[in-house]
């Protein structure tokens, strides 16, 4: 059964979302300088440049498959992603080309155990309200068997923010920290923290992997 926020997000709410946001990559990397003075392409260089480009690649809240179609654009070849809102999975059909994305929540991601050499979340843990985030990345971590790529809204510690005039429906945190502090075979591989160029905001970007067995 569905959370009221995954309602909400697989809804008219979600669908308002993905029109507001850009549906190409040029716009999305201009997005990116504009904020932060760095271009998504950028950071994905920075981040996951030594990474082969054979391995398979899960984004959790896909939306329309923009950061699929850039890792895509630097050779990423498996690429998949789960999306609640059906909108964006329509319209993700026509934007996106060999980038396989279906529907599916975070707190229940349709793919076996080590599924994936790398998921991600961009924007999405957010979202995911204080009382169903330990499911979601343990869901995330189920579905990995090496590393867990995030960008998210940071703050030390949980705080709660207005969202378009809603509240319970966008948190900040350090997302990284959770995981470290969840999972004892995760280890911290590399981080960023972005400031806003325009106020005191950051966000915080963040690579981690499952500790090699001995």
């Amino acid at each position: 059964m569905s959370t009221l926020n995954e309602q909400r997000w697989g809804g008219e709410f979600g669908e308002e979302y993905t029109m507001r946001n850009p549906l190409d990559m040029q716009a999305m990397d201009g997005l990116y300088m504009e904020s932060y003075g760095v271009s998504r392409a950028m950071l994905n260089k920075e981040f996951l440049d030594s990474l082969n480009r054979s391995i398979k690649i899960l984004e959790v809240g896909a939306n329309v498959g923009m950061q699929l179609a850039l890792l895509q654009k630097i050779g990423f070849e498996s690429l998949y992603g789960v999306e609640l809102n059906r909108k964006a999975i329509e319209i993700s059909r026509s934007f996106t080309k060999n980038i396989d994305i279906i529907q599916g929540s975070a707190l229940d991601i349709p793919f076996k155990d080590h599924f994936f050499d790398l998921v991600l979340t961009s924007g999405v843990l957010i979202h995911i309200p204080p009382s169903n985030i330990q499911q979601a990345i343990s869901e995330i971590h189920r579905c990995t068997k090496r590393y867990i790529w995030g960008f998210e809204y940071y703050a030390p510690a949980y705080t709660d923010v207005v969202y378009r005039g809603k509240n319970d429906m966008l948190w900040k945190a350090d997302f990284a920290k959770l995981y470290l502090d969840s999972f004892a075979d995760v280890e911290l591989v590399k981080e960023k923290e972005l400031k806003y160029r325009s106020n005191e905001n950051v966000d915080k970007m963040f690579l981690l992997k499952l500790k090699d067995k001995n």
